[in-house]
């Protein structure tokens, strides 16, 4: 092997495969595959390495609840936060310094185990540069951590949005299902590619396919130069299918080695 393609292999690495669910509930279906003691959360941690707390987008927890959730967990487990829809829907990034101070505050007791914070926006809400970088350059003073963003306007899927958020080290997740074809690419940073799945055709309710699953785990394989980080959460939560298919997409990278 020359010495050039020693050197090409030696940058290109496995990033870390983060995959889970939004929220800890076990589906009783799949109930007998977790651990049979402990709290929901712990029982959850033994099956899978990260989870999304979509609860934190409707009301705030109190600091001692984050800390004790991160003490349910082992050390390798991250959590992702989704910011409050005060910031993200009502004040739609507008004037919301002290908002994204507070839920920081809160936020912070998860430690080393916060591994990134999600900012769902609302379908009303397009792409106006200087509210967008005004905003996340807010953002980016008051933290370093990994922060994703999940746009449904259209507007946002565009070449100027991505460059711009990219800057500042921001990462656009990939989804289904997709607002427009672009949605399920992931943009902005590459340093953590994040991917949000929803339930297709039906969001919420319908479970995906083997062969999709096998698909999404071929795209979680890939080794990088850039990417350090793959998070895939299913949100298909309503009938009990993203437990089942998380568990499988992991049963599938295990099989794939």
């Amino acid at each position: 092997m020359g010495a050039n393609r020693m050197k090409r292999v030696a940058l290109q690495r496995a990033p870390t495969v983060r995959v889970g669910c939004a929220g800890w509930s076990i589906s009783s279906a799949n109930s007998a595959q977790f651990p049979g003691e402990g709290s929901h959360l712990e029982r959850y941690a033994g099956m899978f390495n990260c989870v999304e707390i979509n609860s934190s987008f409707y009301r705030p927890h109190m600091p001692k609840t984050y800390r004790r959730w991160a003490d349910s967990v082992p050390d390798e487990f991250r959590f992702s936060v989704k910011i409050p829809r005060s910031i993200s829907h009502e004040q739609r990034l507008v004037d919301c310094e002290s908002d994204v101070a507070a839920f920081l505050l809160q936020v912070c007791r998860l430690e080393q185990k916060l591994g990134c914070l999600l900012l769902q926006l609302p379908p009303s809400l397009p792409f106006e540069r200087i509210r967008a970088i005004t905003f996340f350059r807010q953002l980016r003073r008051a933290t370093k951590l990994p922060v994703v963003y999940e746009p449904r306007h259209v507007s946002w899927f565009t070449p100027e949005a991505s460059s711009a958020l990219r800057e500042l080290d921001i990462s656009r997740a990939a989804a289904d299902p997709a607002v427009v074809p672009q949605a399920m690419l992931p943009a902005g940073s590459s340093s953590l590619q994040y991917l949000r799945l929803h339930g297709s055709p039906r969001m919420y309710y319908d479970a995906y396919s083997d062969e999709t699953l096998k698909n999404v785990a071929k795209d979680l394989s890939q080794t990088s130069s850039s990417v350090s980080q793959h998070w895939c959460i299913f949100d298909n939560t309503a009938l009990g299918h993203a437990t089942s298919n998380a568990l499988a997409l992991i049963d599938i990278l295990r099989g794939a080695g």
